[in-house]
């Protein structure tokens, strides 16, 4: 096993600087301007998924879709405008200076103002889009019950945690929400993404908590082995495909239980390429143990401006934070114990 993971980890770093190469040896018939990039091709053939993308323009976008728009996805224009408005004005107060000092915060527990970017931009009425009216199917009778409460160390409970296996994955600095396919969703920063290809590989590297999935195309007997049940990753097994002009990614063996899921869960992903500066993203998933039926959610990934940069996520700043935090939670139980 050992062996089959290093030769997987060396062959996709090969691949990964043969497609920089291959990228920079293009010839002058070649398109390379922005506003071709769409309709090109890489040089080895694929359709070119490649730069840096974002999802951020659907935060705040419901998961689910209210009722009252029964099977419409999209926002009227006097909907969509009532929805920049209340975007305004929510960031008037989300972004307005904090003075901690004079305990004037609305949030305590929420991110610096500076730290936020969710300009949300987009007219779904929900993510979900089907079943058709964005509503998630009945869950099973033996299904996980959802959301599980977290008792500690979350936005809503706050402190103290007794021990650092509390607080949830995000908090811990290992994955955002629970792994794969929370990386595509947006929370509220660094939504971002950059995705780059070779021939037997498309890689895409996450901005918020720094992920990288390492996605192979090979349809080889060999590249297509099942993994062991025993094993479980936090972004999955993925497996890709083209389809036409769309790249096709099914991905299992997932470690921890997205929204209540098994561990039979099973998501294929669509990234089709629409335009010069958008990606039509959306997954299914698929877990007759969870939910009636499978069901998808769609997402619009918007290019980012040229050299804008994927940046490191420097989470708790050299692994101090999660030392602090359960030490700051033992003195106040020492002072509480005090009675002072």
């Amino acid at each position: 096993m050992r062996t089959r993971i290093t030769f997987a980890i060396a062959a996709s770093l090969l691949a990964i600087a043969a497609s920089v190469h291959l990228i920079a040896q293009r010839g002058p018939g070649v398109q390379t301007s922005r506003a071709a990039t769409w309709l090109e091709r890489t040089p080895w053939g694929h359709p070119d998924l490649q730069g840096e993308w974002t999802s951020e323009g659907e935060y705040g976008v419901p998961f689910e879709r209210a009722p009252q728009f029964g099977t419409r996805q999209f926002l009227t224009d006097d909907e969509y405008a009532r929805r920049l408005e209340d975007v305004r004005v929510r960031d008037e107060g989300d972004l307005a200076r904090v003075d901690v000092l004079s305990g004037k915060v609305n949030g305590p527990s929420a991110p610096i103002p500076h730290w936020r970017e969710y300009n949300t931009t987009s007219r779904r009425t929900s993510l979900v889009i089907d079943p058709p009216d964005g509503r998630l199917p009945p869950r099973t009778a033996q299904a996980r019950p959802f959301p599980v409460p977290q008792p500690c160390g979350s936005l809503q409970r706050g402190e103290p945690c007794d021990s650092y296996e509390d607080y949830g994955l995000g908090v811990r600095c290992i994955v955002h929400g629970g792994g794969f396919p929370d990386a595509m969703f947006p929370a509220v920063y660094n939504a971002n993404m950059r995705i780059i290809q070779s021939p037997g590989f498309v890689a895409i590297i996450y901005e918020l908590i720094h992920d990288t999935r390492v996605i192979p195309l090979d349809s080889s007997p060999r590249q297509n082995a099942p993994l062991s049940e025993a094993i479980r990753m936090y972004m999955g097994d993925a497996r890709g495909r083209w389809d036409g002009t769309t790249l096709v990614v099914e991905s299992s063996h997932f470690k921890a239980n997205t929204r209540g899921s098994t561990p039979v869960l099973h998501l294929i992903e669509r990234f089709t390429r629409t335009g010069r500066d958008a990606i039509k993203y959306e997954v299914t998933f698929v877990d007759p143990a969870t939910w009636t039926a499978p069901w998808t959610a769609a997402l619009d990934l918007k290019a980012r401006p040229a050299g804008s940069g994927v940046f490191e996520y420097a989470c708790h700043e050299g692994n101090y934070g999660m030392s602090n935090m359960l030490s700051a939670a033992r003195s106040l139980e020492r002072a509480a114990g005090q009675g002072r």
